[in-house]
């Protein structure tokens, strides 16, 4: 169970990493003043690309879930992550998006049954303690529109994480055609806002076209694919906890290419960051083993002993073939 645990969660991180190299691509290879733009063209494309090999489209109740879904967890998560960017330092909307894993503990035990431990609690402080410490800086100030934004944001990511958890994924339908499913919705949310608020630049270089590409293949298609995998395998709390790892990357993606700087408060930050993740894991793996009960002796528990709730539901055939 820990090691599905540990394999499953060091694959589900590469999403956020991948989020957290978006502000050194934004601002290194994009037209500047242009976020709008920049997350329609991050969403859509792929969406589309991923939506057209499926060569399916949402049926049944999936015609509003994917809706509900796509507005969650891209198309409304992405413009008011932007306007909160707008009104708000960095650091203070990063810390302001970091409530979001209490507010996945609270949406889990009202939408999942999902009872609430003081463990728990605790590393979602501990997790907002490290980002405070890994962000803010002496030019924090709070603006309210953008304290409002963010925390809509963090409902948004939120709500989308554990609808996605209780609803899974329509039968026969696999994991990248419902990602491209949800990215398509959030690109044709966003692309009305970008285009009237921001306009199009003037001229597009092929630097600008190399960086849209790399936010659309990687920070999207790629992305997705692998967070909603994480979704389906993992606790939702898990999964809040690892987006953890975007403010990090984006730290020391910042040393290492900008030159930023990088002290000790925030090498504390990201150790603390670390260490509510880790606390999440290993809670989790003792509960179920707890849950499991001790083993007859010499026999050796496979998958098919996990009680409910500890395995993952069984795929729909025709989902093993695209998953």
């Amino acid at each position: 169970m820990r090691q599905r645990l540990a394999t499953d969660s060091a694959l589900t991180v590469l999403a956020p990493v991948v989020w957290g190299s978006t502000y050194l691509v934004t601002t290194e290879f994009l037209p500047p003043d242009r976020p709008l733009l920049a997350a329609a063209v991050r969403a859509l494309p792929g969406g589309l690309i991923l939506t057209l090999l499926g060569r399916r489209l949402p049926y049944g109740p999936w015609w509003w879930r994917v809706p509900v879904l796509g507005a969650l967890n891209i198309g409304f998560f992405f413009y008011l992550l932007f306007l909160a960017a707008y009104h708000l330092p960095g650091g203070v909307a990063a810390l302001v998006g970091s409530v979001q894993p209490l507010v996945v503990l609270v949406l889990s035990a009202l939408l999942l049954n999902e009872a609430v431990r003081g463990w728990q609690v605790g590393a979602c402080v501990l997790g907002a303690l490290g980002v405070g410490m890994l962000v803010l800086g002496p030019e924090a100030r709070l603006d309210a529109v953008g304290v409002a934004a963010g925390l809509g944001a963090a409902l948004c990511m939120a709500s989308g994480i554990v609808l996605t958890k209780r609803w899974g994924r329509p039968p026969g339908v696999g994991l990248l055609t419902f990602t491209g499913w949800q990215l398509a919705v959030g690109g044709v949310l966003i692309a009305p806002a970008a285009l009237v608020g921001e306009g199009l630049p003037e001229r597009i270089t092929g630097t600008n076209v190399a960086g849209f590409a790399y936010l659309s293949l990687i920070g999207a298609l790629l992305a997705y694919a692998v967070w909603f995998r994480g979704i389906e395998r993992l606790p939702a709390l898990t999964v809040s906890l690892l987006g953890f790892a975007s403010p990090v990357a984006a730290c020391l993606l910042g040393f290492l290419f900008l030159r930023q700087g990088l002290t000790l408060v925030q090498a504390a930050g990201a150790a603390a960051v670390v260490g509510a993740v880790l606390l999440a894991q290993r809670s989790t793996a003792r509960e179920s083993r707890a849950a499991r009960g001790p083993a007859p002796a010499g026999v050796r528990r496979t998958r098919a002993d996990r009680p409910e709730g500890a395995a993952r539901s069984a795929p729909h055939p025709a989902q093993k073939e695209e998953a």
